[in-house]
């Protein structure tokens, strides 16, 4: 919910500031101001795009997808990387180099300085409502690194975006005093040319993110040792031969597990101790919600395989 709220704030202050940049970036003939146009027009789509995975990663599993949709939110996080380049990058590199190729004089400056301001308002808003929300987690592991083993890209990629919107915002500005102190439209184009470049590593470092887990992610090292602290709790199960999980979804864990159980047990007393262990995990870690066990007697060596 918290993440649907923020992403639902970002949406309309992008919408606002978007409307805003485009109309006064054509008014005062500015590449820099338009960049951020489209900039704005990207950071749009893109909450679309989380929201969208957002509602379809909640749809229940069914028979052609049994462990759900959760990777749906990844999905389209991986289209937000290709959005932010197609639509923000390109387009502001093309407009800087126009700019500079075909340099044409701002006109009324002023109005773009006043769009500016009040884009940096909205943007500083959003950007504060998702910061809220990473405060803790960003304070213990630090911002990349917290982005890195994070599962749940919607926030992150409202702060990344917003981020990068604020420092865009300020290189637009740089660019249209620069033109209006001096005569030169190259400023202007080239705060365009930069604003792109700026989202050409926004779009890479999301790309190279979400990639990862759409191919599958396991659960961090934190999470690792609350899966065989839950495990070591269960006196039956003496030996841990492997573990291998995923995510499906930000909180939709995967666990199997290979068990060694004690020697000389029943059937019946290895299925109540495999019953335990899935109990303690999900206690200790709420978001594992599908965990295979394969049980092991290190006397026989034979295996029995259980769904839970």
């Amino acid at each position: 919910m918290r993440t649907k709220q923020a992403v639902l704030i970002a949406l309309a202050a992008n919408i606002v500031i978007a409307f805003m940049k485009f109309l006064v970036a054509v008014f005062i003939n500015s590449a820099a101001l338009l960049a951020e146009g489209f900039h704005s027009l990207a950071d749009t789509s893109n909450q679309a795009f989380i929201l969208l995975g957002i509602r379809l990663s909640a749809k229940p599993a069914d028979r052609s997808h049994p462990f759900g949709h959760g990777k749906e939110r990844y999905i389209w996080a991986f289209v937000v990387s290709l959005s932010i380049f197609i639509i923000g990058a390109v387009l502001s590199i093309h407009e800087g180099i126009t700019k500079i190729i075909h340099p044409e004089p701002l006109r009324a400056p002023g109005w773009g300085y006043l769009v500016l301001a009040l884009s940096f308002f909205f943007d500083t808003f959003s950007w504060r409502i998702a910061f809220r929300q990473l405060r803790g987690q960003i304070k213990k592991q630090g911002f990349l690194r917290s982005f890195h083993v994070s599962k749940s890209p919607a926030l992150f990629i409202i702060l990344l975006e917003d981020s990068a919107a604020i420092v865009g915002l300020a290189v637009a500005f740089g660019g249209i005093l620069l033109s209006a102190l001096t005569g030169e439209p190259v400023f202007d184009g080239a705060a365009s040319i930069i604003i792109g470049m700026i989202l050409t590593l926004i779009a890479v470092l999301l790309f190279y993110e979400t990639k990862s887990l759409l191919i599958g992610e396991a659960v961090s090292r934190t999470d690792l040792r609350k899966i065989k602290a839950a495990i070591a709790t269960v006196p039956e199960a003496k030996e841990i031969v492997n573990i291998l999980t995923m995510h499906l979804g930000p909180e939709d864990i995967l666990v199997n597990l290979d068990i060694n159980f004690a020697n000389g047990l029943s059937t019946d007393e290895v299925e109540a101790a495999i019953d335990r262990v899935e109990q303690a995990i999900r206690k200790e870690l709420p978001a594992v919600k599908k965990i295979f066990v394969e049980a092991e007697s290190r006397k026989r060596r034979k295996r029995g395989k259980r769904q839970a």
